[in-house]
């Protein structure tokens, strides 16, 4: 089973969704449990933080500096997106190396 995280507005995340067929799990309107957060925190470190949305840029030094999981809690945009998850196996990202791995 094949599982797509992101923003329903997202265009890297419509590519995904329509590459390989299966819904969106929009994580605006269904916020990511902390299980999910700590679980792809482990897998992709600070990667999970997208550093270039204008979200973080719209955020203070001070908040800046914050855990990146509490970011991530406050501010579901700040993920880098998508995160697929397939058979157990996740994936950041809709790059080459992720679309050579699951198309």
């Amino acid at each position: 089973m094949t599982v797509i995280y992101g923003i329903k507005t997202c265009d890297t995340c419509r590519k995904a969704v329509k590459s390989l067929g299966v819904e969106l799990t929009d994580i605006r309107a269904e916020p990511l449990s902390n299980e999910q957060l700590e679980r792809f925190y482990a897998v992709f470190g600070e990667a999970l933080v997208n550093t270039r949305s204008t979200t973080w840029r719209g955020l203070s030094e001070e908040e800046r500096t914050r855990a990146p999981l509490d970011l991530l809690t406050d501010h579901p945009t700040l993920m880098k997106r998508p995160v697929i998850e397939k058979d157990g196996q996740l994936y950041l990202g809709w790059g080459k190396d992720v679309q050579a791995a699951l198309l």
